[in-house]
């Protein structure tokens, strides 16, 4: 018996049953679409996080005050570490040549106000620096002017929706409004920048951090934001920046240094060990769908007794029967992994036009595997079928017709 012998009568024997073929093909294809909306939702978020965190600034090096060791667990937003970083602590890094730029930062909450219109926000205080080490980019006007971090100026810039809120169609850039009871001159608006893991910007106003910590009254800062000067800079400069903080603390190392890309690398291997885990539960499904292949295929056998017995007796040999039901289990599998990455298609497809703002696209390489696994899934169960049809004796066969 051919090959193409064996496919055409494999496609004859599917077409016999078109119910039980397409239930066989709706379960494969059910799996196979879930594995692949798990694992284009799992991707898409990994590298989502990913992107999310490089855009926080190229080369980023990130002081926050306290030890996650003492402090049991991330370090608290405002006064409550055993020494807090102050302005003069991030004047100081300045002596490390691996540091390219500096911002320090404070921030808080407070109402803004502007014609009888009030919204509360969140106040970011920092310096001209900013621009530059968080790649900021300006919709209107100018940024922050660069002046001394301990200098008081009434100036802010306002982030997108913030403008659009407080001064509608008007043109913010010149106008003034009110944070507290402080008047501050809108010198710049930030473009668009929509969520982000990182500070929204579009719904924040940022101060000068002298101006912050009056506002506040606070002379402590939530965190120092550094630029090193290369990637290959970034170790050197973690390890002399901890060296001039512990030395200007009395040596106590009570500060958490941590890199752009330790972050990004950890939520890398974090999110691909879940991406795997859930593509993994989804694969569940086609092993369901494999043991309903063996089941069908062995029902097929019961009833196809008298024509395998037929076949044999005029000469087909046990391999060649063997491989005849392995083709028609392969042959369901493979319509079922096919609809089923079109279904899937369709998932993803739908998700993009529900979430616009968030990326799913499924990796080639997961819808291959989707494929393959599904093909094999279907010849791992139609081998107990197919090794009984051919075991079967022609003489016993015919008589049970």
């Amino acid at each position: 018996m051919l090959h193409r012998d064996l496919l055409i009568q494999a496609v004859k024997a599917i077409r016999t049953q078109p119910l039980r073929a397409a239930l066989i093909i709706l379960a494969m294809s059910i799996g196979v679409a879930s594995v692949n909306v798990l694992t284009a939702l799992g991707d898409s978020a990994r590298r989502y996080v990913v992107h999310e965190f490089e855009s926080l600034g190229t080369h980023l090096v990130i002081v926050l005050p306290g030890r996650n060791e003492t402090t049991g667990g991330h370090p608290p937003l405002f006064g409550e570490t055993p020494r807090d970083l102050t302005l003069d602590d991030a004047a100081a890094l300045f002596r490390s040549r691996q540091v390219a730029a500096i911002a320090p930062v404070s921030i808080g909450s407070a109402p803004v106000s502007v014609a009888g219109l009030e919204r509360e926000t969140n106040i970011m205080g920092s310096t001209h620096s900013l621009l530059r080490v968080r790649h900021l980019t300006m919709a209107q006007g100018v940024f922050l002017p660069e002046a001394e971090a301990d200098k008081e100026l009434p100036v802010c810039v306002i982030g997108k929706k913030i403008a659009d809120e407080l001064f509608a169609r008007r043109k913010a850039v010149g106008e003034w409004l009110r944070i507290n009871d402080r008047r501050f001159r809108v010198v710049g608006v930030l473009a668009k920048e929509g969520q982000s893991i990182g500070t929204g910007f579009d719904e924040l106003v940022i101060v000068p951090v002298a101006s912050a910590q009056a506002l506040f009254d606070s002379h402590s800062l939530f965190r120092i934001l550094i630029e090193a000067h290369s990637e290959a800079a970034m170790h050197k400069a973690v390890d002399e920046v901890r060296a001039i903080i512990k030395l200007r603390h009395e040596g106590e190392d009570d500060v958490t240094i941590i890199t752009q890309d330790s972050v990004v690398n950890t939520f890398d291997k974090i999110l691909t060990a879940l991406t795997l885990t859930v593509a993994g539960i989804a694969a569940v499904s086609l092993a369901v769908a494999g043991v309903l292949v063996m089941n069908v295929m062995l029902v097929s056998v019961s009833q196809r007794t008298a024509e395998i017995g037929l076949l044999k007796a005029l000469g087909a040999t046990r391999g060649q029967l063997l491989r005849w039901f392995l083709c028609e289990a392969a042959l369901l599998s493979l319509a079922g992994a096919l609809c089923g990455s079109l279904l899937g298609r369709i998932g993803i497809e739908a998700l993009q036009w529900w979430f616009p703002n968030f990326p799913v696209a499924l990796p080639a390489w997961a819808m291959l595997a989707a494929l393959a696994v599904a093909l094999a899934t279907g010849l791992v169960f139609g081998v107990m079928p197919a090794r009984r049809a051919a075991a079967l004796e022609p003489v016993a066969a015919l008589n049970r017709r």
